[in-house]
């Protein structure tokens, strides 16, 4: 099951992607926000990246003004790879070369068209594996001397 919420300045854009996802037969659970009201975008980004990280939801999308929030606070999680895409090439290489497990969109910069669009571009991707595991393996190895994994 994936997870998704947005904060305030991306309510519009997630539920395009909501849409989207019932499209294509994708079962979510939508961790919120539920209205245009002002919100703190850490809130509803460490709902879905905890979830991520603990193994309870496989994937994660969020979404607010710029993505570049959201972003930050999956990445303080371990395990969680989120990553800012905002066109076609950074959504497919989010998956193919660092298995990007949350994917983060911008709902101020992006139409719902092209935010739907990144989104399947991004389920469709399959991790290519390789070189690029033997990175991911680093990533992993840096959490655990800082800690986190």
């Amino acid at each position: 099951m994936i997870a998704i919420a947005s904060d305030h300045g991306g309510i519009e854009l997630k539920e395009a992607v909501k849409r989207c996802l019932d499209g294509r037969g994708i079962a979510f659970h939508d961790f919120g926000v539920f209205n245009d009201d002002s919100v703190d975008y850490p809130d509803f980004g460490a709902l879905v990246a905890g979830t991520v990280s603990r193994g309870e939801m496989t994937q994660g999308i969020l979404i607010c003004g710029t993505g570049i929030g959201m972003s930050i606070v999956a990445n303080k999680f371990p395990g969680v790879r989120a990553a800012l895409v905002h066109d076609e090439f950074t959504a497919r290489m989010a998956k193919e070369h660092n298995d990007a497990n949350i994917i983060v969109l911008g709902g101020r910069v992006l139409s719902p068209e092209m935010g739907c669009r990144l989104v399947g571009i991004w389920f469709d991707a399959v991790f290519e594996e390789g070189r690029h595991q033997k990175r991911l393996d680093k990533i992993a190895l840096i959490e655990k001397e800082l800690g986190q994994g």
